[in-house]
């Protein structure tokens, strides 16, 4: 089985200009042959047939990317709408400033098969593409942000897959997500 990471990924994980929220002590060239070379501790189902997350410890100093939110922190909140390319639409977004989240425990990479990235108009020469990478403290997946489960739905013209919404996996989104945010 080869992996690469698709341009969607390399640019998000690996940006260029040094945020916080990067993954640390590593290349992408260094992290594609990682995931190539070691098996994953876990294969995960993902939302889809063509979706899967492989859980790894980490082996860099990237930190969680998500933190609880509580009374102390709530007041650190910030929101705006943005894009995720400039062919997306802006949507509603929310993120910590000034928090110090803890080294994440594992990284789990969130693989998609080479006929789907066909269907969304980015091809690979491999059999899974890597578009996103989840850090975090258990070996398990983080819940897909409602937007994300909406833009999924809105099909592969909006920067979707385009899979149906699953009203029960939005509803434990909103759970999840009303309780804990990213942070730049």
């Amino acid at each position: 089985m080869s992996i690469v990471l698709t341009p969607f990924a390399r640019i998000r994980l690996f940006p260029r200009d040094g945020r916080g929220t990067a993954i640390r002590d590593c290349t992408a060239e260094q992290f594609e042959r990682r995931l190539n070379d070691e098996a994953p501790l876990h294969v995960l189902p993902g939302y889809a047939p063509f979706c899967r997350l492989h859980v790894h410890s980490n082996w860099t100093s990237t930190r969680c990317s998500v933190v609880p939110v509580n009374d102390a922190n709530r007041r650190q909140l910030r929101t705006a709408y943005e894009a995720r390319t400039k062919d997306e639409l802006p949507v509603l977004v929310r993120w910590f400033e000034g928090v110090d989240p803890p080294v994440a425990d594992y990284l789990v990479p969130i693989l998609y098969s080479r006929a789907q990235l066909a269907k969304e108009g980015e091809p690979i020469d491999a059999d899974w593409g890597v578009v996103g990478c989840l850090y975090t403290s258990a070996p398990e997946e983080i819940p897909m942000a409602p937007i994300t489960m909406m833009r999924n739905a809105l099909g592969v013209a909006e920067g979707g897959s385009g899979v149906a919404l699953d009203r029960d996996a939005y509803r434990r989104s909103v759970a999840f997500w009303e309780t804990h945010a990213n942070w730049r």
